[in-house]
């Protein structure tokens, strides 16, 4: 049986929710630099100073950014990202979107589904977090496919033998539908393009494809873990959705973009991600009620047994 989403929840005043609510041109032009620079940054850290260390740092630097930019994305889904919908379907599809290979439109259908049925029988992301708790062997299991590349195996060799209007068998696959291939295809052309232009084409495959097809689905894992996992079956978004406290590495490495206040997000999915900190602190007077956890470590424990 469906059941819908609770709507307009009041946990703060009319007034201060509708200055929230507001969405800003800079702020969203901002973050699309900032994780782009941080991209181009570190490949430039490692092509400046080449060693293993600052390889490292590169690789899971720019892994945790095109998380990131699946982040931005998903607010440009929302419409709250940008204050136009030309701007947000654009830098949405185009330039947060594509390069790593999610679909604007795509998601888009996918993604309210998830809001309009959160952790019932259907939504679309329950099988992503029903399954929780598993053993510590069985978790990590499922880190280790995701950082061997596996995961990502899976989902591309389902979708090559999958025909058109199916869909993808293997858990939360969906959410990485295409509409069209040509925008994943334009915009890593370029990128290649312009790597090997100035003669570095190899930082394509190892600091581009190899944390895409990793560390990305490592961090995507450890995200949809904190945000569902372990939380109440009800149309509650104060217990049905977790915040998660992060530190300042858990910040940068796997929760940017203040994804992380995600009760926040379920109550009031119109607010940019921008505003969520202070949603969250407006929303204060319910911690008792809230679902919250500090840090990942303690979530991944709750998440696990034996």
């Amino acid at each position: 049986m469906l059941r819908l989403m609770r709507s307009s929840p009041q946990y703060i005043s009319k007034t201060h929710l509708r200055d929230l609510a507001q969405r800003s041109d800079l702020w969203g032009a901002w973050l699309t630099l900032h994780v782009w620079l941080t991209v181009f940054g570190a490949m430039a850290m490692f092509i400046i100073w080449p060693n293993v260390i600052t390889f490292v740092l590169a690789f899971f630097l720019i892994g945790s950014r095109q998380h990131g930019m699946s982040i931005l994305m998903h607010d440009a889904a929302h419409g709250v990202l940008f204050k136009t919908k030309a701007a947000n379907e654009f830098v949405g599809k185009y330039l947060l979107g594509a390069p790593y290979g999610g679909d604007l439109e795509g998601y888009r259908k996918y993604h309210l589904k998830h809001h309009r049925f959160t952790q019932s029988e259907d939504d679309p992301d329950l099988p992503l977090s029903k399954k929780y708790p598993v053993s510590k062997t069985s978790l990590r299991r499922k880190l280790m496919r995701d950082a061997t590349g596996q995961t990502f195996l899976r989902i591309r060799l389902a979708r090559l033998r999958m025909k058109d209007g199916q869909q993808l068998d293997i858990e939360g696959a969906d959410a990485f539908q295409k509409t069209s291939p040509w925008p994943y295809l334009i915009t890593n052309t370029i990128l290649f393009a312009g790597l090997a232009a100035i003669g570095y084409w190899w930082v394509y495959i190892a600091l581009w494809l190899l944390p895409l097809w990793t560390w990305f689905f490592v961090v995507l894992r450890l995200r949809n873990i904190t945000e569902h996992a372990v939380t109440t079956y009800d149309d509650n978004p104060l217990t049905h959705a977790r915040t998660t406290y992060t530190n300042l590495l858990e910040k940068i490495f796997l929760g940017p973009y203040w994804v992380n206040y995600h009760v926040e997000h379920h109550a009031y999915m119109f607010v940019p991600c921008y505003r969520l900190k202070a949603l969250h602190k407006a929303m204060a007077e319910h911690h008792g009620d809230m679902e919250i956890k500090t840090g990942y470590l303690s979530v991944m424990k709750l998440a696990s047994t034996g």
